[in-house]
């Protein structure tokens, strides 16, 4: 089975687009910022979306109470640019799955910076909303209920459906390089109000492990206790799982859906770690496998370890090169993914084009 992901700037005002598409297109519903290149498209090149948003009409009724909250985007002409996109797919026979970014929302951080990731420095991570506050928690589960109100619907994709941590691709970023992986984990752990809590709530002292946890940062030999670094993997895994099952019990009928995950448990971002219940919750997992590398053949190979299927998240886009990606998908495939998700129908230009078709068919 094989999917094409796309924003709905991507579908609306492009009657090829559809055309072009695979059988099965997983479509934006809400997004987090972004500055996206339209190759392909016959009205514009460039869509400047400034904020995370959602790309539903947003109902005053079922915002109801909340702070956190969308804000609409203007960059886009219909209030319903997702319904209008699915719709248009829907009629040419695709079908198609929600795909709901949850915690990564940079304006809401910066406006509300009580509820972001906040590393043991006291340094906020403003794009990334920490799953410890109910607010934020509350935040994703109606996301997920707007996206997928009254739109027919084939499956949910879920993204940032956790922590996300120190990595963050944007705003000419200057920081790849700067710490070794486990440094950066260090810094990926999160010290909000909400983390510091639950951390007492289990017999820790909040600012003996922020010590611990600077000290190991400066000096690489220092390493934080086992038994800590547990305890703290273990709340991050418990909020996790307390926001995973909120936003699945918000979804208004049950769909198909897909978690953006990897085996390492300790890993943030779009795709956070694993943890030991995701499995019981959700029908598939979507594991990152853009490096073309056995790095990535590995995560495959341990995410089929949970016995639900995976998708091999595989990107199109430079630097990936053309002649590498059949082999590369047949190593994954042969690592045990049953699926495969390429990345993206309105990023790649038109001499990639092609480049659809033929992973299709290396993949089986």
């Amino acid at each position: 089975m094989v999917s094409g992901h796309a924003y709905p700037w991507d579908v609306v005002g492009d009657p090829g687009f559809a055309e072009r598409a695979p059988e099965r297109v997983t479509l934006a519903a809400s997004y987090h910022s972004t500055r996206a290149a339209t190759p392909q498209h016959p009205e514009h090149q460039i869509v400047e979306a400034r904020w995370a948003a959602l790309y539903r009409p947003t109902r005053s009724a079922a915002w109801k109470g909340q702070d956190l909250r969308p804000l609409e985007p203007d960059w886009v002409a219909s209030p319903d640019a997702f319904g209008d996109a699915a719709a248009i797919l829907k009629r040419a026979g695709k079908k198609v799955t929600a795909w709901i970014v949850l915690t990564h929302n940079t304006r809401l951080g910066t406006r509300r910076p009580d509820v972001a990731v906040v590393n043991c420095f006291g340094e906020v991570y403003p794009y990334a909303l920490c799953p410890a506050h109910t607010e934020v928690r509350d935040y994703a589960a109606t996301l997920a209920a707007e996206a997928v109100r009254d739109v027919e619907l084939d499956g949910v994709s879920l993204e940032s459906c956790g922590q996300l941590g120190l990595s963050h691709l944007g705003h000419h970023e200057k920081t790849d390089g700067a710490w070794t992986p486990a440094v950066a984990a260090l810094l990926s752990i999160c010290c909000c109000t909400a983390c510091q809590s639950a951390w007492s709530a289990e017999g820790l002292d909040p600012p003996s492990v922020v010590a611990v946890l600077r000290e190991a940062v400066r000096n690489p030999a220092a390493e934080a206790s086992p038994s800590v670094l547990a305890t703290l993997l273990t709340i991050r895994h418990r909020h996790t799982d307390l926001l995973r099952r909120q936003v699945l019990a918000a979804l208004p009928r049950r769909l198909p859906v897909t978690l953006h995950a990897q085996p390492d448990p300790w890993a943030t971002g779009p795709s956070p770690g694993l943890t030991p219940t995701a499995e019981d919750d959700v029908d598939a997992l979507l594991v990152p496998c853009w490096p073309l590398n056995e790095g990535s053949v590995e995560a495959v190979r341990q995410a089929s370890t949970t016995g639900l299927p995976v998708d091999a998240y595989v990107t199109l886009l430079s630097p990936a090169q053309p002649s590498d990606l059949p082999a590369h998908v047949r190593r994954l495939r042969d690592a045990g993914a049953g699926r495969l998700s390429l990345y993206h129908l309105g990023l790649v230009p038109a001499w990639r084009q092609e480049l659809f078709a033929t992973l299709a068919e290396a993949f089986g």
